[in-house]
C-alpha cells in the first residue's frame, strides 16, 4: 500500500479546513486567512507530526490559531466598516437567501465554543471523542457544549420562523 507524500494528504484537505475555517472565522476572508495560516503552520511544523491522523491535527492547529485569534482581538478589536463603506457581494447563490441568512445569524449568535464544537461534529463528522481530543477538553463538555449549541440554534430559528432542526419525538 501506498501511502500518499505529505504535501498531498495536506491537499486533500483543504475543502474541510477551507468549510471549518469560515465557520470559525465567521466570514470568507478572515476564513482564508485562517486558512492560509493554518496550512503554513501544517508545513512549517511538519516533523512535529507524529504519524496519527493528519486530520486531526490539522483542526488542532486550526481551532489553536483561532483561540489565539480571538483572545488578540478581543484585546485590540477591529475597527468596523459602515455600510456606507462595506463592499458589496455581487454574487449570487442558489437557493433561499433569507433562509441562508437566518441560519448563518443562528450559527453566529452562538459563543465560539459551542460553534466550534457544532461544526466538527455536526458539518465535519468528527466523533465526540475526536472533538474531546482535538480541543483538549472532556468528552462530556464536548456533548454538553453541542446540546446548548443546538438547542440555543433551535431557539434562534423558531423566532426566525424556520423550522427547527430536529423533528419533535
Amino acid at each position: 500500500m501506498k501511502t500518499e507524500p505529505f504535501e498531498e494528504q495536506v491537499l486533500s484537505l483543504l475543502p474541510l479546513l477551507r468549510r471549518y475555517s469560515r465557520s470559525l472565522a465567521r466570514s470568507d476572508a478572515d476564513g482564508e486567512d485562517l486558512l492560509q495560516d493554518c496550512v503554513e503552520k501544517v508545513l512549517v511544523r511538519r516533523a512535529q507530526w507524529r504519524g496519527g491522523s493528519l486530520r486531526s491535527w490539522a483542526f488542532t492547529i486550526m481551532t489553536n490559531l483561532y483561540r489565539d485569534g480571538y483572545r488578540r482581538q478581543k484585546l485590540h478589536p477591529p475597527v468596523e466598516l459602515t455600510d456606507e463603506t462595506a463592499p458589496q457581494d455581487s454574487a449570487t447563490e442558489p437557493g433561499d437567501p433569507l433562509e441562508k441568512q437566518r441560519l448563518n445569524q443562528a450559527v453566529n449568535a452562538l459563543s465560539p465554543d459551542y460553534r466550534t464544537v457544532l461544526m466538527l461534529v455536526v458539518v465535519e463528522g468528527y466523533s465526540y471523542q475526536e472533538v474531546a481530543d482535538t480541543l483538549g477538553v472532556p468528552i462530556g463538555t464536548v456533548m454538553s457544549r453541542l446540546s446548548r449549541a443546538r438547542r440555543q440554534m433551535a431557539e434562534h430559528l423558531s423566532r426566525s420562523n424556520i423550522v427547527p432542526l430536529r423533528r419533535p419525538k
